[in-house]
């Protein structure tokens, strides 16, 4: 293969403009080809990063924590920053993030999942039912928004009727997500966790049939519990995490099928094809497009010297098109792909908690609206948001059809 012409432009990885204009792609397959470790040199915003855009090497780092590890930050704009506690669970690294792992798995286990399905059916039934053939509707405040957070509104066992308020505090959080003031995102997250507080030393109090019921009385009495501060992260990571890149997931998987209507008809036909597709609409969408992990001794990666100390962005959207893993058609839609090693869940000790959750809230949404309507198209400009962390989505205009 020719390696001829200008190098790519690593740096680009944190443009907002790469992610606003909705095709970071190209970038990714030239960086794949021609410079899959690559060093980001360091522009007053950030310190300098090494970029890896390959599915092994994102794999193998993601699954070793004890050679890149997530507690010195797991987002560029994090490089250089110490903390005295962990923000999220995702900025541990073992044993601390087994035992917290230990603590919360419970609450996540697939018989509560399954035990999940019928209220979960019946939320996205709810909001799928307002959608009229023929006419054009944005997908993304219809359905995509608010299906994750009344699911997450169940999971804490708090008023449905809370989750626009839910929308307004995960969106502080994200970088690039909201367009307020650096101010008011932090007034915004201040409330969020006295909110979450309250709620988990009234269970601790009361315990219900909810989450937060199971994290706040995890351990027993006199065993070992989350603290106030834990409880807090974790909180915050399930409503932010479990909502956006649900949300995301639907509304850019939603938008690709609608540019694919072959793909649509073809889940018509057999709706055993329906999981296959929601692992597809994971690795075509990549929620979460990348997170950092730090060397903690020196390593070769695709014969590049990795320092002790060195920040490494795994960029997951990229590793998800890698031709050598998913073949000559990894840049095209296929929903019967089998196997699909996508990296959308992450790997190791990190892989998402919530994953089982994931699945089960895209399939219902895909079946309810197979059950409903015969196709869909475009109906207007997908508009994307500037974020370099999530593939955040503000608006997708479709048209179902019966």
């Amino acid at each position: 293969m020719s390696r001829a012409g200008p190098s790519p432009d690593a740096g680009r990885l944190t443009d907002p403009e790469l992610y606003q204009g909705g095709d970071p792609f190209a970038l990714y397959a030239a960086l794949r080809r021609e410079s899959p470790v690559a060093w980001v040199e360091s522009t007053g915003e950030h310190g300098g990063f090494w970029a890896v855009t390959t599915h092994p090497e994102v794999s193998a780092i993601g699954a070793d924590p004890e050679g890149f590890c997530s507690s010195r930050g797991i987002l560029v704009d994090e490089i250089g920053t110490t903390y005295d506690s962990p923000p999220t669970m995702m900025h541990t690294d073992p044993p601390q993030h087994t035992r917290y792992r230990r603590l919360v798995q419970p609450g996540f286990k697939p018989s509560m999942v399954r035990l999940m399905e019928a209220g979960v059916a019946a939320k996205a039934r709810g909001l799928i039912d307002a959608i009229v053939p023929g006419e054009a509707v944005d997908i993304v405040p219809v359905l995509s928004v608010p299906f994750p957070l009344l699911v997450i509104c169940e999971l804490l066992g708090v008023d449905g009727t809370l989750w626009p308020r839910f929308y307004e505090w995960s969106e502080a959080v994200i970088p690039g997500e909201s367009e307020r003031s650096a101010e008011d995102r932090a007034r915004l997250q201040v409330e969020m966790w006295e909110y979450l507080i309250g709620v988990a030393d009234e269970r601790r109090v009361a315990p219900a049939d909810d989450l937060v019921s199971v994290l706040a009385t995890a351990g027993g009495s006199g065993g070992d519990q989350l603290s106030e501060a834990e409880l807090a992260m974790f909180l915050i990571q399930l409503l932010v995490a479990g909502n956006e890149t649900t949300r995301n997931l639907l509304s850019g998987g939603l938008a690709a099928l609608s540019e694919h209507p072959a793909q649509w008809a073809a889940m018509r036909g057999d709706r055993t094809l329906v999981p296959a597709a929601v692992e597809e609409l994971l690795r075509w969408t990549t929620p979460v497009i990348s997170f950092m992990r730090t060397a903690t001794r020196p390593s070769i990666l695709r014969g590049q010297d990795i320092a002790e100390g060195d920040p490494v962005l795994l960029v997951y959207a990229s590793a998800n098109r890698d031709e050598d893993v998913f073949g000559d058609d990894a840049d095209r839609l296929r929903i019967e792909r089998h196997p699909n090693p996508h990296v959308s869940f992450g790997f190791g000790p990190h892989f998402c908690l919530g994953a089982a959750l994931a699945r089960l809230e895209a399939r219902i949404v895909l079946d309810q609206l197979l059950d409903r309507f015969g196709g869909v198209e475009p109906a207007g400009t997908v508009e994307r948001t500037p974020s370099s962390v999530i593939a955040g989505i503000r608006h997708a205009p479709l048209v179902f059809s019966r």
